[in-house]
């Protein structure tokens, strides 16, 4: 493996390990009322577009870092999405978790 191959598998594994405290939080305590819902759907679909990206030019860092960060990151917007539509934000004073609205 060459030096350009190890700093890519690196770097993926440090953004995609990067998601998983806040992933496994979420998930634990169903609370999304301090993240940003605009942040997070932006970041996941940029996250998606990567994974795209990276099939298209088979590059097996990019598929393999993008495809689970998309799982984490897309983990904790599904509990963003589900509190907005049961009207249930974890936040005080807000319609949309978050800090929006």
């Amino acid at each position: 493996m060459d030096l350009i191959a190890i700093i890519g598998n690196f770097a993926a594994v440090l953004t995609t390990t990067s998601f998983l405290p806040q992933a496994i939080k979420t998930i634990r305590t169903k609370d999304t009322g301090s993240l940003s819902f605009p942040m997070y759907l932006l970041f996941v679909t940029g996250v998606l577009l990567w994974l795209i990206y990276g099939m298209l030019n088979a590059q097996t860092p990019i598929i393999v870092g993008n495809l689970v960060t998309l799982v984490l990151a897309g983990i904790i917007l599904a509990f963003m999405i589900r509190d907005i539509f049961n009207k249930n934000p974890k936040k005080k004073g807000t319609d949309i978790p978050g800090g929006i609205g």
